[in-house]
C-alpha cells in the first residue's frame, strides 16, 4: 500500500538475520582451532546455542508470534545453554554472554523495566565468572560485564525505535483514510442539501405552472422563469460543493423559502430579531432553513409555516414550525434519522432530541424525512457548540428548533463543517 506516494515499510526481510547467524557463529574459530577439550560435545553446544539463538530472534520479529510466549521460553532455553557451555569450556565462550544479551533485547515482553533488571542480573553474572571466577581481575569482569550491558540495551532501543517508525506509519495512513473518509461524508452531505431541497422547489414550481398554464400563462411563465433559475443557482452550488468552497446565508435562504412556501401553497411567516450574525452562524441556520423548509413541503401538508430569528448577546435561536400532520400513533417506531442523531451528536459535545415527522414514508414522497439531512446539520451545529431539536408541536404540527452561540470564539471551529 502506498500512502503519499511512499511505500508502507514492511518490516525487515529474511537477509536481515544474516548478521544475527554470523554472530552467533564466531565460537566456531575456538573448535577448529582445537582450543577446545571435546570438539564434540562443544559443537553439540554449540549448535544447541545458536538454534535457540536463531529461534529467539526470528519469533521476536515475526508478527505472528512476537506477541505469544514462544520468544520468552526459547530465551529461558538459550539461557540455560549459554551459561551450560560458558562455564563448562570457559574461556572465549564467556562472550556467549553478551549475544544472549542482545537476543534478550529482541524480545517484546522484556521491553522497559523487565528488559532493565535481566540485564543488570546478566551483566553482573557475566563479569563475576568472566572475571573474578577466571582470575581475569577486574578489567576482564568490566569488559564482559559492560559488553553484555551494553548489546542488550542498544538492541532493545533500536527495535524500540522501528516500532515507532512502524506505529507512525500506520498513523499516517491512518489520517490519510480519515482525510478521505470526511471529504467523502462532506461531499455526501452536501450532495443531499443541494439536490434534496433543489429537487423539491422544481418540483413545487413544475406543479404550479402545471396549475397555472390554462389560466394564467404569465403567472405561468413567471414559476417557469423560477425553475430555470433555481437550476441555474444549482449547478453553482454543486460546482462549489465539489471545489469544498460554498458558504450559506440565512438571508438568502429565508428568501427561498418564502418563495418555496407560497409556491406550495403554505402561508410563510418570517421573523427576525436582533443585530446581523456571524457569518459562520448565518451559514449553519441558512442550512437548518433550507432543510426544514424542504422537509415541509415534501411531507408535512401544511398550510402555515413560521420561522423565528432571535438573536440574543450571546446566542441565536431559530425556530421552525408548520401546522401540518400531528405526532405519531402509539407504537410506530421511529425512522433511522433522528435515531442515529440521538446517539452520535452528543459524542460532539452539542444535543439534539425529538421524533421524526410522522408519515415520512409516504408513498410518493421521498425517504424518511430528518435521514441524511437532519443528522448532518445536528453534528454542524453539535461541533460549533449549539443544538437541534426537532419533533411533534402539539397536536399537530412539527417544530425544528436551533440554537448557537454567536460569539467568535465559539464559531472558530465551524467554519470547516459550512464548507
Amino acid at each position: 500500500m502506498k500512502v503519499g506516494g511512499k511505500k508502507q515499510d514492511k518490516g525487515p526481510t529474511k537477509y536481515a538475520f544474516l548478521p544475527w547467524l554470523l554472530m552467533g557463529l564466531g565460537a566456531f574459530s575456538n573448535i577448529i582451532q582445537g582450543k577446545t577439550s571435546n570438539p564434540w560435545l562443544a559443537g553439540l553446544g554449540l549448535l544447541a546455542f545458536n538454534s535457540l539463538y536463531i529461534s529467539v530472534v526470528w519469533s521476536s520479529f515475526n508478527p505472528r508470534l512476537r506477541d505469544s510466549r514462544r520468544p520468552l521460553i526459547a530465551l529461558g532455553l538459550l539461557t540455560a545453554v549459554t551459561f551450560a557451555i560458558a562455564l563448562g569450556f570457559r574461556g572465549n565462550w564467556f562472550l556467549f554472554f553478551p549475544l544472549l544479551s542482545l537476543a534478550s533485547g529482541t524480545v517484546r515482553a522484556l521491553r522497559g523495566k523487565k528488559l532493565a533488571v535481566w540485564l543488570i542480573a546478566l551483566s553482573g553474572a557475566a563479569g563475576y565468572f568472566s572475571g573474578w571466577h577466571e582470575g581475569s581481575g577486574p578489567g576482564g569482569a568490566f569488559g564482559v560485564g559492560y559488553g553484555t550491558f551494553l548489546s542488550g540495551t542498544v538492541t532493545a532501543t533500536v527495535l524500540s525505535l522501528f516500532d515507532t517508525i512502524q506505529e507512525l506509519n500506520a498513523t499516517r495512513q491512518e489520517l490519510a483514510r480519515s482525510a478521505v473518509e470526511k471529504e467523502r461524508l462532506r461531499f455526501s452531505r452536501d450532495l443531499h442539501d443541494l439536490l434534496g431541497h433543489t429537487l423539491s422547489v422544481v418540483v413545487v414550481k413544475a406543479e404550479a405552472v402545471r396549475r397555472l398554464a390554462p389560466r394564467n400563462l404569465e403567472a405561468a411563465l413567471g414559476q417557469a422563469a423560477d425553475i430555470e433559475a433555481v437550476g441555474r443557482q444549482a449547478l453553482t452550488e454543486i460546482r462549489e460543493a465539489v471545489t469544498g468552497y460554498r458558504e450559506g446565508s440565512l438571508t438568502t435562504e429565508l428568501d427561498k423559502a418564502r418563495s418555496v412556501l407560497e409556491a406550495a401553497g403554505i402561508e410563510p411567516v418570517v421573523r427576525q430579531a436582533g443585530p446581523p450574525l456571524p457569518t459562520q452562524a448565518e451559514a449553519l441556520l441558512g442550512w437548518v432553513v433550507r432543510e426544514s423548509v424542504t422537509n415541509a413541503v415534501r411531507h408535512s401538508r401544511a398550510t402555515r409555516c413560521e420561522i423565528d430569528v432571535n438573536t440574543g448577546t450571546d446566542r441565536v435561536r431559530l425556530t421552525i414550525t408548520d401546522d401540518g400532520r400531528g405526532p405519531v400513533s402509539s407504537g410506530a417506531a421511529a425512522p433511522h434519522g433522528l435515531a442515529r442523531l440521538r446517539d452520535r451528536v452528543p459524542v460532539h459535545g452539542g444535543a439534539t432530541s425529538g421524533t421524526e415527522r410522522p408519515g415520512a414514508m409516504d408513498s410518493g414522497r421521498c425517504g424518511p424525512v430528518g435521514g441524511t439531512g437532519l443528522k448532518g446539520l445536528a453534528e454542524r451545529l453539535a461541533a460549533a457548540g449549539g443544538t437541534l431539536h426537532s419533533g411533534p408541536d402539539g397536536r399537530r404540527g412539527f417544530r425544528v428548533t436551533a440554537e448557537l452561540p454567536v460569539g467568535t470564539g465559539d464559531m472558530a471551529d465551524a467554519e470547516e463543517l459550512t464548507r
